[in-house]
């Protein structure tokens, strides 16, 4: 009998993927921990690897395929010479006629709405995640029982268990989560949404359809799923969170030398973001409530320093994490922040590495930009956009005087942190950046 081999959910929020490349053809005979194909997430491409063995039947999914559903079936194992027939629909998310479960939020007790792509931001215990199929699953004996009593399917939730393994609790959030999805969606029924209550045509053409009626000349380039998935997250962030923004300009100067001197000393390339990067560290462990998440039930306050830093790479954004930051050298900063941003570019982080966080730092300083002001990165209740160190006229002592300034803004979630706690914030930045002596070391 064959057995079914389907798109595994690759993170939280995961609804469909890319099949981006097989690495294995039809005929071909499969053993356990075999990569079978790579599958393209928002944020990296993930090797997925068989579990049982057999002769591979059937390729579902042809390569290159996008808006493929999580648990629809992707390929077939099964005895050579063995016919494979279809047992389940697969194919694209948008041709699939029923949805998943609700997969399990590490957040605990999140809401639906507050949960909408929970952008970048979840641990996974491996980066190579195995398919799962039928009688193969990992789950203690009381989660299966609890599943198979409430209805739950188990392939669409994240085990928090050792190795994976999907536990009592994991299920009971699964439910819990279910009924407030299906809760939403009945409440959405009653009212009419924006685009709903506005008729087609009063909408206008878009962008392609006027282009061509006026024959403006144009070249497309077709959405990535990164790009579909940062623009989904970024518009949900500036619809939903509550944005206001604190700027302040630090002067710099001190830092350059400070640097300079450590970089000849240790033999270093410690750069300037590296040096942000502890500063904002050391801020937040010194005003703890900056370091904080959003949730219905509760503001999530971190306990440990895990900063996101936004790397450019050719498909948007990603947010590799500096975990345990304000313990760390700026020696060790650098080094991993290189690291990071190297494999970040090439589409070759784990989850691990960019899932999580709880303070983000975006730093456009390097292309010249003076000032500007960053979109939150959700559940994440704050992130600081860094301008250019920039020569400029300063006062000190009521005179004049020339110092290199940096501008900085924070933009904060009003949910979660107060006026009050973000200029503390900025305050104790501020003070390290301007006082680098005994921390630049």
């Amino acid at each position: 009998m064959s057995i079914e081999i389907l798109m595994p959910a690759l993170s939280p929020t995961m609804t469909e993927g890319k099949l981006a490349r097989w690495l294995v053809k039809e005929g071909d005979e499969i053993k356990s921990g075999k990569v079978l194909c790579e599958i393209e997430t928002d944020k990296a491409t993930m090797e997925v690897e068989a579990v049982d063995e057999g002769t591979l039947l059937k390729i579902v999914v042809p390569e290159g395929s996008e808006g493929v559903a999580v648990n629809s079936v992707i390929a077939a194992l099964g005895k050579a010479g063995e016919k494979y027939e279809a047992k389940q629909t697969s194919g694209r998310a948008d041709e699939q006629t029923s949805k998943p479960a609700a997969a399990l939020t590490p957040l605990s007790n999140i809401s639906a709405q507050s949960s909408q792509a929970l952008s970048q931001d979840f641990v996974y215990s491996s980066a190579r995640l195995l398919v799962t199929n039928q009688g193969r699953i990992a789950a203690s004996p009381v989660a299966k029982r609890i599943a198979q009593e409430r209805g739950v399917n188990l392939y669409a939730v994240i085990g928090t268990g050792p190795n994976g393994r999907i536990v009592k609790e994991d299920v009971l959030n699964a439910v819990q989560q279910t009924s407030r999805r299906a809760d939403e969606q009945t409440s959405a029924t009653k009212l009419p949404t924006p685009a709903q209550a506005i008729p087609a045509a009063a909408a206008g053409p878009n962008a392609k359809q006027l282009a061509d009626l006026l024959g403006q000349k144009y070249t497309e380039v077709k959405n990535s799923p990164v790009r579909k998935i940062i623009a989904k997250r970024l518009t949900e962030s500036k619809q939903t969170v509550p944005h206001f923004y604190l700027t302040v300009d630090c002067e710099l100067d001190a830092l350059l030398a400070a640097r300079k001197a450590l970089n000849e000393k240790e033999n270093a390339k410690i750069s300037v973001n590296d040096a942000i990067i502890k500063a904002v560290a050391l801020a937040l462990r010194e005003v703890p409530a900056a370091n904080a998440a959003w949730t219905e039930e509760a503001i999530l306050k971190y306990t440990d320093v895990d900063i996101s830093v936004a790397v450019a790479t050719a498909d948007g954004l990603v947010t590799p994490i500096i975990k345990g930051a304000d313990g760390k050298s700026l020696v060790q900063i650098s080094t991993e922040m290189r690291d990071l941003a190297a494999r970040a570019r090439d589409n070759k982080l784990k989850p691990t590495e960019f899932q999580g966080g709880g303070f983000t730092i975006s730093n456009l300083g390097m292309f010249g930009i003076k000032n500007f002001a960053a979109i939150i990165n959700p559940p994440q209740g704050c992130i600081l956009a860094v301008g250019a160190g920039v020569k400029s006229a300063v006062v000190k002592d009521d005179k004049l005087a020339i110092a290199t300034v940096m501008n900085v803004t924070l933009s904060v979630d009003h949910r979660v942190v107060d006026g009050a706690v973000g200029a503390e914030f900025l305050a104790a930045f501020k003070k390290l950046i301007e006082a680098p002596s005994v921390w630049v070391k």
